[in-house]
């Protein structure tokens, strides 16, 4: 199989220079993840947009890390989950809420209805089973909710599955495995 190496930005178009160099001033470095889908920048910059828009959106950023952890858990993206348990380090989330989120379970109600209906959903290709819908709106949530979780668990898959074909490198501390 073809070894996927990650790009250093003289090895990208002009267009995804653009953006490592957007990514870097915003965090700090292109993380490798972020280097190897610039092999396209259109698709780097779609991600970028689409990722944007979300950030400001319904969830808070804890429902959020919490649906970035089960989602990556369930696609056993070590990646994501690498990169996902640092940021919710940063945001002062301990580690057994960290772990908690991973096995799609806390003992929030709110959030509880979000973990379970993300996992529940990415567990099954999209759908969703009847009771984790009900339990999503019975928790307060409205349609605009559940259209933007579908938006939240699609960036996290994509990222899941260019870790899975690429194999990239892991530039931060490797999340422990629950397996």
């Amino acid at each position: 199989m073809k070894t996927i190496k990650v790009p250093n930005r003289e090895e990208v178009s002009p267009q995804s220079q653009l953006l490592f160099d957007q990514i870097s001033a915003s965090i700090g470095k292109v993380p490798n993840l972020y280097a190897a889908i610039g092999y396209s920048p259109q698709t780097l910059k779609g991600f970028l947009q689409f990722d944007g828009a979300l950030a400001g959106g319904i969830f808070s950023a804890k429902e959020k890390e919490a649906i970035n952890l089960v989602v990556s858990e369930v696609n056993d993206c070590s990646y994501c989950l690498a990169a996902h348990t640092m940021l919710a380090k940063t945001k002062g989330f301990s580690h057994e809420e960290i772990i908690s989120f991973r096995k799609g379970y806390t003992e929030e109600a709110k959030l509880n209805a979000v973990i379970q209906l993300a996992k529940n959903i990415t567990e099954n290709h999209g759908h969703a089973e009847e009771q984790f819908l009900v339990d999503f709106f019975a928790a307060g949530f409205q349609e605009d909710a559940l259209i933007e979780l579908l938006g939240l668990i699609a960036v996290r898959i994509f990222t899941n599955y260019v870790h899975a074909v690429t194999g990239v490198p892991i530039d931060f501390p490797e999340a422990m495995s629950l397996k």
